[in-house]
């Protein structure tokens, strides 16, 4: 297995965010991570990417365990994107992928902001700030910052929250497209569901800090009688069922 999650747990100041948590990622498979909001699914994408340490449990990547990782492999090999951490807003869309690619040791640096960044068509505002732009051209920013050292994990929180039809398509089909050429295992929370559907192979459903439930989409549609993985999603958030 490529990454497995034992016992994973977090606890700020006696509240228990994060609580006992067990799942795998085969490589190159997307996992979905599920869950309402406050569930703990950010604290534990922030554990999986050493930004937040564990009160107990084990991270490992190919049996081993990151804790034992110098920070710097642990950098070339992860990225992580998401809506709500802002890129350095006073620089522009150029400096802040030429700054990135730098801290993750990016060979061929301007080869790879150029192909990156006509992937994802944002040269017609790289001069522009990063606090100036729109929430599409953000979220495509932030994307190509997350894969610019072309990582073997990369980790999604959301990455079409607050996009319109058009520009969730746009980032949803690239996804689909990069993982499809390239090897990458991707972990992807998220509350859409039709998105969910499309990108992930499995999904994992959190609710207060917990794993209640797992498998595919189809299989937890046929196992809980709903018709689609939105509803499947409502009776487990607000249900009992667990494994």
């Amino acid at each position: 297995m490529f990454i497995e999650i034992k016992k994973l747990s977090k606890i700020y100041h006696q509240y228990l965010a994060v609580n006992q948590i067990n799942f795998q990622i085969e490589k190159n498979k997307t996992l979905g991570l599920l869950g309402p909001n406050g569930c703990g699914k950010t604290t534990t994408i922030g554990m999986i990417l050493g930004l937040v340490s564990p009160t107990e449990g084990q991270i490992l990547i190919e049996n081993k365990n990151i804790i034992s990782f110098k920070r710097d492999e642990i950098l070339r090999r992860f990225n992580f994107a998401s809506p709500y951490v802002e890129l350095p807003k006073k620089l522009t869309v150029k400096q802040n992928l030429e700054i990135y690619g730098r801290l993750y040791g990016v060979e061929n640096l301007n080869d790879r902001i150029n192909e990156i960044s006509n992937d994802l068509d944002i040269k017609n505002f790289f001069q522009r700030k990063t606090g100036e732009l729109s929430s599409g051209q953000k979220n495509r920013v932030s994307l190509a910052k997350s894969l610019i050292n072309k990582p073997e994990i990369l980790l999604l929180d959301e990455p079409t929250a607050s996009l319109d039809p058009d520009i969730g398509d746009f980032i949803r089909s690239y996804i689909q497209e990069y993982k499809s050429k390239n090897e990458v295992t991707i972990l992807l929370a998220s509350h859409n569901m039709s998105e969910v559907e499309r990108l992930c192979d499995s999904i994992i459903m959190m609710r207060k800090g917990k794993v209640i439930d797992k498998g595919t989409c189809s299989e937890l549609i046929k196992k809980h009688g709903r018709n689609n993985l939105e509803e499947t999603f409502l009776k487990l958030a607000r249900g009992k069922d667990e494994l």
